[in-house]
């Protein structure tokens, strides 16, 4: 039995330098467990970029705060694949 597609979203503001880096790990993570996901783009008031897996940020493990900044903390490939791994095929 195949698991439920995850809720997966990518939260940005406008003219953020990481945003395209962070969006290329995540369709890399997703290739690389042959998930097929719809990512939504949320543009607004977030910390810039923030990774959401059904409601949780893959960094904090948490629900995402609202206001806009820069993030430092970076989600890596691997917190990426952890947050992804429940919904592959197996």
């Amino acid at each position: 039995m195949t698991p439920p597609s995850p809720q997966v979203e990518l939260r940005w503001v406008p003219d953020c330098p990481n945003v395209d880096r962070v969006r290329r790990e995540l369709l890399a993570a997703l290739a690389e467990l042959d998930l097929t996901v719809d990512v939504k783009e949320r543009i607004g008031d977030h910390p810039s970029p923030t990774v959401v897996v059904d409601g949780l940020d893959v960094v904090t493990h948490e629900t995402p705060r609202p206001g806009p900044s820069c993030r430092l903390d970076l989600p890596t490939h691997a917190q990426l694949i952890d947050a992804l791994r429940p919904a592959a095929p197996r």
